[in-house]
């Protein structure tokens, strides 16, 4: 190859890598310990070079890529051949731990996020403590509860996708919230408004149609991993490949949302009036 289509392939894998993560080139460039300016030099359409070899490594080891996806000697993006794959074990409903290693390591990047139900950042204790059953007593209820709010850590830029039906499931109290109490399913949908308001714009929920979008549950934690919820397991992968193309589901179901994250709120607000209504 030549050195120009060489330098062109790198360009076009370094944007999505910016997109994938933060979306913020002077984030990127910090990252990488390089200035604003010298990446925009090097991601400039005209230009025909390349960074040096210990950027280049930089860049790999931050975002789990290996030197030659980056410069288009393989199409395989993970650094690592072996174990792309894998299942993490959760025995628990929450794996708290998990959880919150993996949030963790991924501070400071786009969270990506389809829940299985509601998401686990705007439940209720009193939502936990129902779905965990009565051999949890309150303190550990609340300690969970406590332990899922990952959205208020700082650095936090969290999108969620979550199926419009989940939400008027909730209201009606069709299944899975059947036996819910009408007055705790009130104050989930209160709850939730309070959150959606006081974290936007760090915090973004698009509602879908889960009629005509399909989705399994999953997290993307910026560029490096995917887990996939299984139930009593996750299926963890952190092959480039592949977390990009869910990233590329997961702004699909954005673009098909029938109610984008500014318009939330009030939708939600609108569904309590219906409930005290009734």
């Amino acid at each position: 190859m030549t050195k120009q289509l060489i330098s062109r392939i790198f360009q076009k894998r370094v944007l999505s890598l910016i997109q994938a993560s933060s979306g913020s080139r002077s984030q990127f460039a910090a990252e990488i310990g390089i200035d604003r300016s010298a990446l925009s030099q090097l991601l400039a359409e005209e230009a025909v070079r390349l960074p040096r070899a210990d950027t280049l490594i930089r860049i790999a080891q931050r975002h789990n890529v290996s030197v030659d996806w980056l410069l288009g000697l393989t199409e395989a993006a993970s650094a690592v051949s072996v174990r792309t794959t894998e299942l993490a074990d959760n025995p628990e409903y929450y794996n708290i731990p998990l959880l919150t290693r993996w949030h963790a390591e991924a501070r400071g990047t786009k969270i990506r996020y389809v829940p299985y139900h509601l998401p686990d950042i705007l439940r209720l204790p009193e939502v936990v403590a129902w779905e965990l059953g009565p051999e949890h007593d309150d303190e550990a209820i609340a300690a969970i509860a406590r332990s899922l709010d990952y959205s208020r850590e700082p650095g936090t830029d969290m999108e969620i996708c979550l199926s419009i039906q989940v939400v008027t499931g909730l209201v009606e109290g069709t299944f899975p919230w059947d036996g819910l109490p009408v007055s705790t399913r009130r104050a989930q949908l209160e709850h939730m408004i309070e959150h959606v308001e006081a974290l936007y714009p760090s915090l973004r929920v698009f509602l879908f149609d889960g009629r005509r979008h399909h989705t399994v549950p999953y997290t993307i934690f910026g560029t490096q991993r995917m887990a996939i919820y299984a139930g009593s397991q996750y299926i963890v992968v952190n092959d480039q490949v592949t977390i990009l193309q869910m990233q590329r589901h997961f702004d699909d179901l954005i673009r098909h949302s029938v109610k984008q994250s500014h318009d939330v709120a009030s939708w939600l607000r609108q569904l309590v009036l219906t409930m005290e209504n009734h």
